[in-house]
């Protein structure tokens, strides 16, 4: 089960596309930015029946 997602960086401030995997349950991971390669932490939350409820961003240095 992917989820496509908009994000923006946190970093650069560009927005882009990312697919979060839900199949796997809620999650931090880190992803690099397509625009600037800086890594950008993402925490996707899940519901029990597999739905991304919300997914955030955060700066990797913070």
């Amino acid at each position: 089960m992917l989820d496509d997602r908009s994000v923006e960086c946190p970093y650069c401030g560009e927005e882009f596309a990312t697919l979060v995997d839900c199949s796997a349950g809620s999650q931090c991971y880190i992803e690099d930015c397509p625009v600037c390669c800086r890594p950008i932490e993402f925490q996707a939350e899940v519901d029990g029946a597999g739905d991304l409820t919300r997914l955030t961003t955060n700066r990797d240095d913070d």
